[in-house]
């Protein structure tokens, strides 16, 4: 097994042994370190308290040196979350300098980052989207300028994610 495998491995134990509540993972196939199943719980005075977002990470080979990819399994509205799911945020992007100018290279992945920072920074987004690098266009104009249809389109999210479960 090579290094980022062993690492990932590591970082898996480490997180069950001393979990972060709202945030559950794990392996979708125990043979395979490099994709891990995530089940994120709405943050409390958020609009998305009480949904169970399902979410996978992919992981590189070149672990921690690149950072992994995560997506939303479980439908999400929100202007940081492509309609596909995937997630977009500094700190899965790329290191280095960012060629549109809007993140700062500090902002971007480090190879000190951790599973758990990644999610942490995930669950944080859910309560303070970034409408200047949004990813979702349409998420983004309705945070802005229709608060009450955005909070219902969120709410029929969490409602789809507790008929999942």
């Amino acid at each position: 097994m090579d290094g980022s495998a062993l690492l990932l491995l590591k970082q898996l134990r480490e997180f069950n042994r001393h979990p972060v509540e709202g945030i559950s993972a794990g392996l979708i196939e125990e043979s395979n370190p490099y994709a891990w199943n995530v089940i994120l719980v709405g943050p409390s005075d958020t609009l998305y308290e009480g949904g169970f977002f399902k979410a996978r990470l992919d992981f590189p080979k070149e672990y921690p040196i690149k950072p992994p990819k995560m997506k939303f399994i479980s439908e999400i509205w929100h202007p940081n979350i492509e309609k596909n799911g995937d997630v977009c945020i500094s700190i899965l992007h790329e290191p280095g300098v960012d060629q549109f100018g809007y993140e700062r290279a500090s902002e971007r992945w480090s190879p000190v980052q951790s599973v758990e920072t990644i999610l942490l920074s995930v669950l944080s987004m859910l309560s303070d989207p970034n409408c200047d690098s949004a990813a979702n266009i349409d998420a983004s104009i309705m945070w802005r300028d229709d608060r009450a249809a955005f909070k219902k389109k969120v709410g029929e999210c969490v409602r789809k994610t507790l008929e999942e479960m």
